[in-house]
């Protein structure tokens, strides 16, 4: 049996210190400032970042925060702290190796560097970074790995390293999903109806080699067989639009504001790719979207909340992690499913 500590890193977006403007600026100015984010020009894109979006954006969205504080605070880094927390009691159950999960954020605090400090002070010497982001995309999977890469070369200790890219096909991630909108279904009653939306992106990056788009249609079209819809009882969009640009379409409000006029008044929205609930699932649907498609003539609005810290995302995302630690962990090699005893899985 190994004795190496591995150290799983899970990585989320951020969010802001406090649902106020200054913090909010603060916040948006790391984000926005990424290249990964906004594929421009530095020359071009900062003066506009600090000159037009900075001064007056930070005012309008600190409202949308303070609709879903909690008294814990922002409920994205809330229920990721406690999806971490649930992920390392099923790992502790399953993995006979020294185990040490942290979390580390892109664009706030823990960071990324404070929180691979925090693996190498504990001794990790096997790595597994899992960017909680199920559809790879360039301006979140790329600059979560761009985060690590930095901060390890300014290290002396390199561990064993494990990068999953993303985990959109992945079965258990699926069979969650599929579970949480039965769940939903079963406690608030089944729409003829269900949206999946996604982020969305601006529609050059797909045209520049990013497979996003086709990610999310994967999963989409995954979630949809197991749940045994028929075509017409669900639909893809993407959300979040921003700036002037083209994004990849439908937009979720388009859909949203058509839905009635087909005579479909009630409908359930899940968005499969946030692993956590917060400001674009939490505000923008649950709150924005829900009223423009009653105002548009809708009847019902249901909002499947994401897996968020449930014992079906730990086990899930336990699942993924034991198949990427095959090599690192002979005990977990024998106990992954539909493996004989001893028996290497394939």
């Amino acid at each position: 049996m190994s004795t190496e500590r591995i150290g799983i890193l899970l990585i989320n977006s951020g969010t802001p210190e406090a649902p106020e403007p200054a913090a909010v600026r603060a916040f948006l100015a790391r984000f926005l400032a990424d290249p990964r984010v906004v594929e421009l020009p530095r020359a071009l894109w900062l003066p506009v970042l600090y000159g037009v979006i900075l001064p007056w954006r930070p005012a309008r969205v600190a409202p949308k925060y303070r609709r879903i504080w909690s008294e814990s605070g922002s409920p994205l880094r809330e229920l990721t702290v406690r999806l971490r927390t649930e992920l390392a009691g099923v790992l502790a159950q399953r993995m006979l190796a020294p185990l040490q999960a942290e979390v580390g954020m892109l664009y706030s605090d823990p960071p990324v560097e404070a929180a691979l400090e925090r693996l190498r002070a504990g001794g990790t010497q096997r790595l597994l970074v899992l960017p909680l982001f199920p559809q790879y995309c360039g301006a979140t999977t790329g600059a979560a790995f761009d985060q690590v890469s930095a901060a390890l070369q300014r290290l002396r200790w390199l561990p064993d390293l494990q990068l999953v890219t993303d985990y959109h096909e992945h079965p258990g991630y699926i069979e969650a999903l599929r579970a949480s909108v039965v769940a939903h279904w079963n406690a608030h009653g089944r729409t003829p109806h269900l949206l999946m939306s996604f982020h969305g992106i601006p529609e050059r990056y797909g045209r520049g080699g990013d497979p996003y788009t086709q990610r999310c249609h994967a999963t989409a079209r995954l979630l949809a067989d197991e749940l045994l819809l028929r075509e017409g009882e669900w639909s893809v969009s993407f959300q979040s639009r921003f700036g002037p640009a083209q994004w990849v379409k439908p937009y979720t409000q388009a859909v949203l504001g058509a839905l009635p006029a087909r005579g479909l008044r009630a409908v359930s929205v899940v968005c499969p790719g946030f692993a956590v609930d917060c400001l674009e699932t939490l505000e923008e649907i649950a709150i924005e979207n829900r009223e423009l498609f009653l105002r548009a003539g809708g009847e019902r609005f249901e909002y499947v909340p994401a897996l968020n810290a449930s014992a079906a995302h730990a086990h899930c995302l336990a699942d993924l992690i034991a198949q990427r630690c095959q090599g690192w962990t002979q005990p977990l090699r024998a106990h992954l499913p539909g493996t004989a005893h001893g028996a290497p899985a394939r």
